[in-house]
């Protein structure tokens, strides 16, 4: 995780087989995460699941995604139980200690989420504004930090197939476990808002 202590920002770039796009069945998410330069530093993979679960719940699963090194080390997991409304992912070290997690707090019309560490106290509050849909600010007693924002990923992709891009920014002198807490967010959120067409 020390990687992450001198960046201020992350890339994340989801993968997406032929086989997935040609027939539209959908195995089990894949992702590459770089710096804002592209440079790969580390890839997640969806842990294998029930194909019925899959099928019936699409993006309520529940899932375990395993950040690793490019050589295969196991970093940390981000861990999503079912849930119908109130999200979590719970956010673990490759021995399985909490690092936190992030969470949907209720709201009419807003997009919510509660970041929260290791001892379930909310250190920052992601802010999605009506009117930009693809776009979470980061807000620390109202500050805005910076943001998590889901990419244009060209025209042949976003017509085909879900794969998601997404952006997260965040201060350089930051805790490298809030930098962690913020990058399991970006997945919660593309499973929640973006797994699916047409879901908000």
């Amino acid at each position: 995780m020390e990687t992450l202590s001198s960046l201020n920002g992350l890339m994340v770039h989801q993968q997406k087989e032929w086989g997935e796009i040609v027939t539209g069945f959908e195995t089990r998410n894949k992702y590459v995460v770089t710096d804002m330069s592209g440079n790969r530093l580390y890839l997640a993979a969806e842990e294998s699941g029930s194909i019925l679960l899959r099928w019936f719940l699409k993006a309520l699963r529940p899932f375990t995604l395993s950040i690793l090194t490019e050589d295969g080390q196991p970093i940390f997991q981000i861990r999503r139980p079912f849930r119908f409304y109130f999200h979590r992912a719970e956010i673990v070290d490759s021995q399985g200690q909490s690092i936190g997690a992030i969470e949907r707090c209720f709201s009419l019309l807003r997009r919510i989420y509660s970041v929260i560490d290791d001892s379930e106290r909310e250190v920052l509050q992601l802010f999605g504004p009506l009117l930009h849909p693809w776009t979470f600010e980061i807000r620390h007693n109202g500050k805005e930090y910076g943001k998590i924002t889901k990419k244009w990923s060209g025209l042949f992709k976003e017509g085909f197939t879900d794969a998601d891009n997404f952006g997260v920014t965040f201060p350089e002198d930051w805790d490298v476990k809030l930098k962690v807490l913020l990058l399991g967010a970006v997945f919660l959120i593309d499973f929640v808002h973006f797994e699916n067409k047409g879901k908000s």
